[in-house]
This record gives structure tokens, C-alpha cells and sequence, in this order.
């Protein structure tokens, strides 16, 4: 579970490539640690004991979402570069987890949030023992390396959520456009770290901690996935499908991008026309156009074309469509986050006649599940790992971890399109094939949402 040090490298060439050149570097550990580091040793115990609360509210007594206690961005120190900077490290992780994710998905459509993942295993951390924590901090790209093996240098986790949290409430932020949900369902016998929830409630808009009787399974589902699609205004339904009666803690979330697109495209504009699924079938899909001045790249080196497309003033889609005859399979295999970066600073305004399809995603991501495909669902969540500081219940487990993410684009823009006589003549890139697409914050690049579309119309 060591960090490759080439990560480090990419991660230092990325960020000078981000403006942060004229800034000493300092290690990402060192931006969110706390402010009096040392080396805990990893069999000792907290000096205080663990503040909880219990009992915690019944599942069937209140769908309102929990007060709010949690911290605010404001305030933070070096908040800019400490969101550009976790910015990549989200990036890199989310990037992984989408080429872990991609084979899965050759036929079918893939939809993730880097943003939400990245903060759901942050939250987790908050309760991970030390010994567990060392694995959570080597994932996430926030680990110091000791030459000793008995201790491990923590970080301060409310700093990095709150540091998220940063990414989508600065002023002018995309924070109408993304909403995130967490929810948590404890034994109904045990308690929950308040440190814990106050995690929670630094990441999310909303949030509810509910206590369950796991001990009838069926009955435990039904009042889980009712709670969940009452509380998200139906937007998440049928989450759960299985739960164990010595369950202690379910966790899921959901985050939901809404935009619009800068400029409107016209409803006369939009026609039916083929998307090739593949080699041998097409379907029908409503496919928009506009024409106008775009930011654009052809990459003749990873045999694609890069699009930019702008949404409100802190959010824009980069749209990565493969030329004719390639695979965006091997597109895929090359993405990383100095990939991403190049594409971006190279990006020269042209004049486009683009058309691309109407679409909407949503996804189910089990981050166990993704986590076990990665090799490092073993360090976090099975029989050895240990989350002491979530409850003071003995031998206390996450069971599952789910995060529903949910994208929809309109047609609506926040500019009426002009139509002004323009005698240049438009390169025509129509998107009429299968395509990938992120979803990201301008200030910090943070990227929001992942996505490939294979089949517009499922």
C-alpha cells in the first residue's frame, strides 16, 4: 500500500501547472494535518473518551433532516491552494476508481462523482482506529511515511471536508447545481461518535443519522429505502436490496448535478439523428445543436477531440469524443490527471457547428465493491479493520457504503443565443458516438462529475 512515488511527482508537476508555481511546495500532508503533528503510536488509546450520542433518533420518528452543527470553509486558512491542491489528489482517485469501474461498463453506460467518493471516505476516516486510518490516508493521498511501524502522523479530517465544502460554496459556486445527501443507519443498540457526525455534516447539504432494529432483515430493508426516497423526494429509490440482521452502520449518499448550459441550445435546432452504439448498431436520439465559438482541441497524439463546454460561471463539461475508428477504451486507459490537465491548457477558441445528444445518467456506486476491485478494500473494510472511533459498541462495522449519483442537463441556457451573420465557415463535430465527459469546478478543477455515454437513449 505504498505511494508510487511517481504519484508525488505527477501530483507536483500538476499543481505548478495549476498556478501554483509561484507558491513554495508543501506536501499535501502538511496542508490538513493537525496543528501539532506527531507519530501516535498505533496501540495507544485516546486520552479522552469517546463522545457519542444515544440514543439516536428512530428511524419512523422524523424525516427531517438533522440540525446543522457542522463547521463552515470560512475562516480557513490557505483555502485556494488547499482546495487546488486536494482537488488533484480527488481527481487522481476518481479517475481510478472510473478505469476500475470502466470495464465493467463496455456495453453499457457509467456515471461517478470523484467528489462525493472522495468525501464519503474522508467522513469514514473520522472513525477509523489509528491503525486503520494509516490505510485511509494512503488512499486518499494524505499520508506522511514514517520509517517506524509502531505510529502513524494523522491528518485532521474536518480540514479536508471542509475544504470540499469549500470546492462547491464559494461565492458565485456551483452550489445550485450540486446537492449532496448522506444518510446513516445505526444498530439500534449502539451510539454514534459525534465527532463523526459532525463530518457528515461538514460534506453534506443535508443530512440524517436514524437508528434501525437490524434484527428482522426484511422489515429493516423496507423502512431503510422508504426513509431514503421520502427524504430525496423520490430521486433515490430501492437503494438497499439486502441487509444483515448483525448490521451496525449502513452509510449511503447521493449527489445530484442539475445544470444548464451557458448558452441555449434551440429546441428548432434539435433533430433525430443515428448514434452508433458500436461497429455493427445505431439508435435514434435527439441530437442539439448550436453554433458558435468553443474551446477546442484536437488530440491527434490520443486520436480524440476535446471539447469544452461551459455551464454557470464556476462549473463546464469537457467532452472527450474519439475519431472516427478509434476506442474509447483506449481513450480510457490513458486518462490521468496530467492528461486532463494538457487537454485543458492547450484548448484554442474555434468556431464549432456542434451537435451532441440530449442525455441524463444516473448510477448506483457500491464503493465497497469498487474498492475490493482496486486491491484496497482489504486494508479498509474487512475482518482486521477497526472503526473504534465511530461507536463505543465493541467490534462496531460498516456493512455497506452506496452512493447514488444522479446528472441531468437541460436544453435551457443562462444566455439567449444570439444569431448574428457570422461568414466563417463552422468545423462540424457532431457527437454521434460513444463519448466520455467530467464535470468540473473552474477555480480548482475539482472534477464533479465522470461520465461515458455509450447509448444515449437508455
Amino acid at each position: 500500500m505504498k505511494m508510487n512515488t511517481l504519484f508525488y511527482s505527477l501530483l507536483l508537476l500538476s499543481c505548478l501547472a495549476m498556478g501554483l508555481s509561484n507558491r513554495v511546495y508543501v506536501h499535501p500532508f502538511y496542508l490538513f494535518s493537525h496543528e501539532n503533528i506527531s507519530c501516535e503510536a498505533i496501540e495507544s488509546k485516546d486520552p479522552e473518551p469517546l463522545q457519542t450520542i444515544h440514543p439516536l433518533t428512530p428511524i419512523q420518528d422524523n424525516i427531517q433532516p438533522d440540525p446543522r452543527t457542522g463547521t463552515s470553509p470560512e475562516g480557513l486558512k490557505n483555502l485556494t491552494q488547499r482546495t487546488a491542491v486536494l482537488a488533484e489528489l480527488q481527481n487522481s482517485l476518481g479517475l481510478r476508481m472510473y478505469k476500475t469501474l470502466s470495464p465493467k461498463e463496455e456495453k453499457g453506460n457509467l456515471l461517478l462523482s470523484p467528489y462525493n467518493a472522495y468525501g464519503v471516505l474522508v467522513t469514514l476516516y473520522l472513525g477509523a482506529s489509528k491503525k486503520t486510518s494509516g490505510s485511509f490516508q494512503q488512499l486518499l493521498g494524505l499520508n506522511r511515511d514514517s520509517e517506524r511501524t509502531d505510529c502513524v502522523y494523522l491528518i485532521d479530517g474536518h480540514k479536508v471536508l471542509r475544504t470540499l465544502q469549500g470546492i462547491n460554496s464559494q461565492r458565485d459556486g456551483p452550489q445550485n447545481e450540486l446537492r449532496t445527501q448522506v444518510w446513516s443507519f445505526v444498530n439500534s443498540e449502539a451510539d454514534l461518535s459525534k465527532d463523526f457526525v459532525t463530518g457528515i455534516q461538514d460534506f453534506s447539504d443535508a443530512s440524517f443519522v436514524r437508528a434501525v432494529d437490524f434484527s428482522q432483515p426484511e422489515v429493516a430493508k423496507a423502512q431503510v429505502n422508504n426513509f431514503i426516497q421520502k427524504t430525496s423526494d423520490s430521486k433515490v429509490q430501492n437503494l438497499l436490496t439486502d441487509i444483515n440482521q448483525r448490521t451496525n452502520l449502513l452509510f449511503a449518499s447521493s449527489v445530484h448535478f442539475k445544470g444548464n448550459w451557458r448558452t441555449a441550445f434551440q429546441p428548432k435546432e434539435t433533430s433525430l439523428q443515428d448514434f452508433r452504439v458500436n461497429e455493427t448498431s445505431t439508435v435514434k436520439v435527439p441530437l442539439m445543436t448550436h453554433t458558435g465559438d468553443y474551446m477546442y482541441l484536437n488530440d491527434s497524439s490520443m486520436k480524440c477531440s476535446v471539447i469544452k463546454l461551459n455551464l454557470s460561471k464556476r462549473t463546464y463539461m469537457l467532452l472527450v469524443l474519439p475519431h472516427e475508428g478509434a476506442k474509447l477504451q483506449d481513450i480510457e486507459s490513458k486518462l490521468q490527471t496530467g492528461v486532463i490537465s494538457t487537454w485543458i491548457n492547450h484548448l484554442k477558441e474555434r468556431y464549432l457547428d456542434l451537435s451532441l445528444p440530449k442525455f441524463s445518467l444516473t448510477a448506483v456506486v457500491d464503493l465497497r465493491s469498487v474498492l475490493s476491485d482496486m486491491d484496497v478494500e482489504k486494508y479498509l473494510f474487512d475482518s482486521e479493520t477497526s472503526f473504534e472511533r465511530l461507536s463505543s459498541k465493541a467490534n462496531f462495522t460498516v456493512e455497506k457504503v452506496y452512493n447514488k449519483v444522479l446528472f441531468e442537463m437541460s436544453e435551457e441556457g443562462s444566455e439567449v443565443q444570439s444569431t448574428p451573420l457570422d461568414e466563417r465557415v463552422p468545423l462540424k463535430v457532431t457527437v454521434n458516438r460513444p463519448f466520455f465527459f467530467a464535470v468540473a469546478e473552474v477555480n480548482s478543477r475539482a472534477i464533479l462529475m465522470l461520465g461515458k455515454i455509450r447509448n444515449p437513449s437508455v
